[in-house]
């Protein structure tokens, strides 16, 4: 029997012409960035770009599954956003070893290299993160996406301020404090994401169980 009590015709955030043209948008953006900023990192011995540079993959690789999945049914973007989750913490878990390792093996990186970069990261971010800000209380793929763009916009002003302080100590410290807490920051984000996900999923399964029942 057809629902009388809800409003017909609801639209679905997911299937807006302006919600994919944002996670193209973004696309573009982190792969660029990506390159720019893993290729700036190794060339001037900074954890922290590298680790910045891995979240901008990452972001780029969980907006191509935005949108394969935008318009599906919620059981599937919530499990979209549940890979997404789970990417994000293991890139998290890797940058916090990655930068234990460099405690002892590393150099120290070039200040310059890291400000310019980090300036330039920042603005990228900046600019998806406020064209993403509507959506962020959506279901788990929508928020997954803002959780991501805010996650990077706050990394690249930490890049800003490791730069400062490893010009300032001429020291890798500020460097690797940096990356450490980018890679918490990413597994934060990455159990918020699982969490609002399995909730969904559970939810789903509720509904699904009821629906038998009555048959």
């Amino acid at each position: 029997m057809a629902c009388t009590s809800c409003a017909p015709g609801k639209p679905d955030a997911n299937n807006n012409p302006a919600w994919r043209s944002a996670l193209w948008i973004a696309l573009a953006v982190n792969a660029v960035m990506f390159v720019a900023e893993m290729a700036a990192g190794v060339a001037g011995g900074s954890k922290a770009l590298q680790a910045d540079a891995l979240d901008f993959l990452g972001d780029a690789a969980n907006y191509a599954i935005s949108l394969g999945v935008a318009g599906m049914a919620l059981a599937w973007r919530a499990r979209a956003a549940l890979l997404k989750g789970v990417t994000l913490a293991a890139l998290g878990i890797y940058v916090l070893a990655a930068t234990a390792w460099a405690i002892g093996n590393g150099r120290t990186p070039e200040a310059e290299v890291m400000g310019v970069v980090g300036l330039a990261a920042l603005v990228a971010n900046a600019g998806v993160a406020v064209m993403l800000y509507r959506y962020r209380t959506g279901d788990a793929n929508m928020r997954s996406v803002w959780i991501c763009s805010r996650n990077d916009a706050i990394g690249n002003v930490a890049v800003v301020l490791a730069a400062a302080g490893v010009f300032g100590t001429g020291t890798a410290w500020p460097d690797l404090i940096v990356a450490g807490i980018m890679a918490a920051l990413g597994i934060s984000g990455g159990v918020q994401i699982i969490r609002q996900a399995r909730s969904e999923l559970s939810g789903e399964r509720r509904i699904h169980t009821l629906e038998n029942e009555v048959a």
